[in-house]
């Protein structure tokens, strides 16, 4: 096994050696959306000097950058002289994310380039241009250089433009800028966006996943998967019917109505119908289809996939596919399936070695409970409605 923590601060030095004598790191990445970790260690000194507030941490697996971000709890310590093997120090627990997580701490302002006191109630409207463009214009003029000062998140860059993602439109105001981040990713092609470090640089950059349905194959032949969960439920929505404002005075005359529809969904299924409230949405961009796109891609019929596969000299996570790619697992009776990346989860300890899982499957698929969607959902509509 070769992964390595390091601790840096908020300017990315390194704050000491390699993390040792660390136990049960938990590390998962995500799909356009903050990654999460934890891991135990010995409580020495040495370690306990690095642990500060405003501190990052780093997962290195095989020399490669796996995530890093900042420690949301860098000390939950516990020392007990009834713990057996306990060495004196005691021990302690840190929790982090990656670097997407403190652009989550966001909003977007309608006019970011004035100061929060001068703000309008307006709705800060960009478009028609690809999802990348919107979606790196979104980041920096709220969080990025270009941002005001006071706004910029230190040492933090956009990467070059990679030229993905298809035209879109976007209105927003006062939301998560994550939140609008990602609504933009599905409307325009599907895109994926993530951080890394590079140097002395966290780096922002839009991609577009890859299809690896031919090489990143997983089977019980192939002998690099242990565990295979799969799942298949109907779809909730194939056909979005969106229901703009009414205009001034009241009355229907003049509001507009845009259907989007999953044809081949509803075809292979049945037809779903939604009602869909776009009274927020501006229609002279396209954003009632935008929305319309947003409730279909939520209510696809979601294939699950959860597994666990093992690294081959072959197939490996985050070398030979990552968050995002299609890939390929073989199910039972000559059957596949084929889906995203959603997530890959990595657990690790010097003694039982790595575990790697991966789930895979619409946008749907999720490990939460059904519960913590819902709330999602409703916090994500109830959010647009304030902003209103």
């Amino acid at each position: 096994m070769a992964v390595q923590l390091l601790i840096t601060n908020r300017n990315l030095v390194v704050q000491g050696d390699p993390l040792t004598g660390w136990r049960d790191l938990d590390a998962t990445v995500k799909f356009n959306e903050p990654g999460s970790g934890s891991v135990t260690l010995t409580a020495w000194p040495e370690v306990m000097a690095q642990l500060q507030p405003g501190n990052r941490l780093e997962v290195i697996r095989d020399n490669r950058y796996w995530m890093g971000g900042p420690m949301e709890i860098p000390t939950d310590y516990t020392w007990s002289i009834s713990d057996e093997g306990e060495p004196d120090p005691g021990r302690v627990t840190i929790n982090f994310s990656d670097d997407l997580a403190t652009i989550a701490g966001y909003i977007t302002w309608p006019v970011p380039v004035v100061a929060w006191t001068g703000q309008v109630n307006t709705w800060r409207t960009i478009g028609p241009e690809t999802s990348e463009e919107i979606i790196r214009r979104l980041v920096t003029e709220n969080c990025g250089p270009t941002a005001r000062a006071e706004r910029r998140i230190p040492n933090f860059v956009l990467d070059a433009a990679a030229g993905v993602g298809t035209a879109t439109n976007v209105s927003t105001r006062f939301e998560p800028l994550l939140d609008t981040c990602r609504r933009v990713a599905v409307a325009g092609g599907g895109i994926g966006f993530r951080t890394w470090r590079d140097g002395g640089q966290i780096k922002f950059g839009c991609y577009a996943p890859r299809d690896r349905t031919a090489t990143a194959r997983f089977s019980q032949g192939l002998g690099n998967l242990r565990y295979l969960g799969y799942k298949q439920s109907a779809p909730t929505v194939t056909h979005a019917l969106v229901a703009g404002s009414e205009p001034e005075g009241g009355g229907p005359a003049g509001r507009k109505f845009v259907e989007a529809a999953d044809t081949a969904a509803a075809a292979a299924w049945w037809r779903v119908e939604k009602y869909v409230d776009g009274s927020e949405a501006n229609d002279d961009k396209g954003e009632l289809t935008n929305a319309g796109k947003v409730e279909l891609a939520d209510g696809a019929a979601p294939i699950e996939l959860s597994t666990i596969t093992i690294d081959t000299p072959d197939l490996k996570a985050g070398r030979d596919f990552g968050l995002g790619d299609r890939v390929t697992v073989a199910l039972p009776n000559g059957l596949q399936a084929t889906d995203l990346v959603r997530s890959i989860h990595l657990q690790a300890s010097p003694n039982s070695g790595e575990y790697v899982s991966t789930l895979v499957g619409s946008s749907a698929a999720t490990s939460d409970p059904q519960m913590v969607q819902l709330v999602r959902t409703l916090s994500r509509r109830l959010g647009r409605l304030e902003t209103r």
